[in-house]
């Protein structure tokens, strides 16, 4: 059984140069195994780089995504008012 690599965290800098040094021509192969990444977060950097110029989540969402977490939001919102609703109702019952 393989150890599990420690998380490790990047800065926004360091993830830029990386991609600027892919963009500048130098392969893959050569960066992931210079820097010791992994390959699926080096393809993501350089994905949400070039795609939206940001590797915040927020920045690399799609409309459907953005929507999805907007109606989960109000969907929780709802779920609350509920049940403030129903307790109040409960207490009232009791008097």
């Amino acid at each position: 059984m393989s150890e599990r690599r420690e998380r490790r965290t990047f800065t926004e800098e360091f993830k830029k140069q990386v991609v600027g040094l892919y963009n500048a021509g130098k392969s893959r192969k050569e960066i992931i195994k210079e820097y010791d990444l992994s390959p699926s977060a080096f393809n993501r950097w350089v994905n949400e780089f070039n795609t939206t110029g940001s590797f915040k989540a927020k920045d690399n969402r799609s409309e459907e995504e953005n929507r999805l977490l907007q109606l989960e939001k109000e969907n929780k919102q709802l779920r609350m008012e509920n049940d403030i609703l129903n307790l109040a109702a409960l207490i009232m019952g009791r008097k």
